[in-house]
């Protein structure tokens, strides 16, 4: 048998303020009653769990195991199961649900805020404005609509990503290379994710890329008389049983922006990642910028492009260094391709 002390007996007395508190914690701590309201908090917690897990992996700066990163993708979403646990916490009248979806939600909402792109000063006046164009052709399907978006928008800079031996053949046609005379492609018969390209206007030089499962080619363009680096990105997405190479290979790609020096550097393509996952932020954190997000369009969604604006997440992205400053983003729809191309302009200081 129980027995109380002397303060619990006095908190229990009515009107005892210590006994209002204790009820009130009693109150929101007691089980729903009644099979119903029951199931309904059972309902409630289970999609409350999962938001939870993958917000206490975002607020511990980790991108956790499957299927966290893959949701995280997906983070603004995530206050669709939130609110879902608040109505079916109400049903319930469960008033610590209540709570919990409020905070989920409230930790939802604060994390889809855009991230900071804005940089320090440019250093120098403007000697080039740069427009750069990327686009995922998914295994080549899309090359007829980047010719179209080449001929356009002119981009002076191409990157493009899943380019097949059938795009190899398109950007070696006459057509393109009297516009692009300097290119950088890697196309490899039989594997049609594997094959990059870089084209431009101004003089190439090619360079070693980062080492990756699919190619990721680098090169050195000469812009008014200044090295520009500009490096594809496309690691490996964050599949199950893959975490282990997307990681590392962004890893990479952090590792180059972080040695990459003084000269003006670029780094765009198919990031297979977001602002939310980890990976990302810490390539970021070299001091390179989001130029979306410098124009204010952080959460366009470009990926799966079927859902698109209304539902997507943004993975393509042109990182730039202090010296090319974005003025304008706009993403492109490409018929036959899972992907949004995102063209930007810059100016070189």
């Amino acid at each position: 048998m129980r027995t109380t002390t002397v303060a619990e007996d006095r908190a229990a007395e009515p009107g005892h303020p210590a006994g209002r508190l204790i009820r009130l914690a009693r109150r929101f701590a007691r089980p729903p009653r009644g099979r119903a309201r029951r199931l309904a908090a059972c309902c409630a917690a289970l999609p409350l769990a999962v938001v939870s897990a993958v917000l206490g992996c975002r607020a511990a700066d980790t991108d956790g195991i499957t299927p966290v990163p893959q949701l995280l993708a997906f983070l603004p979403w995530l206050l669709v199961p939130a609110l879902l646990g608040l109505v079916l916490a109400v049903a319930a009248r469960w008033p610590l649900g209540c709570v919990w979806a409020l905070v989920a939600a409230a930790v939802t909402g604060w994390f889809s805020q855009p991230y900071d792109a804005a940089g320090g000063p440019p250093g120098g006046p403007v000697v080039a404005r740069v427009r750069v164009l990327t686009a995922n052709l998914e295994f080549g399907g899309a090359t007829k609509g980047l010719l179209g978006a080449l001929r356009r928008e002119e981009p002076d800079l191409v990157s493009v990503q899943e380019c097949d031996t059938r795009c190899g053949t398109a950007l070696d046609s006459d057509a393109v290379r009297e516009s692009y005379p300097y290119r950088k492609v890697i196309a490899v018969p039989g594997d049609a994710a594997h094959g990059s390209a870089i084209l431009s206007k101004y003089p190439l030089a090619a360079e070693p890329g980062v080492p990756g499962k699919l190619a990721m080619p680098r090169a050195v363009v000469r812009i008014a008389d200044r090295r520009v680096q500009v490096q594809v990105a496309h690691p490996m997405p964050p599949l199950p049983g893959e975490l282990d190479v997307w990681r590392a290979e962004l890893g990479r790609l952090r590792a180059y922006a972080a040695g990459r020096g003084p000269e003006p550097t670029l780094i765009a393509g198919d990031f297979n990642a977001t602002q939310d996952h980890a990976a990302f932020r810490s390539l970021l954190d070299t001091g390179m910028r989001d130029s979306a997000a410098a124009v204010g369009r952080s959460r366009t969604p470009s990926w799966p492009s079927a859902t698109t604006p209304a539902l997507g997440a943004q993975i393509d992205h042109v990182l730039v260094s202090d010296a090319l400053r974005p003025r304008a983003a706009r993403f492109l729809d490409l018929p036959d391709t899972d992907h949004r191309a995102l063209l930007v302009d810059l100016d070189l200081h």
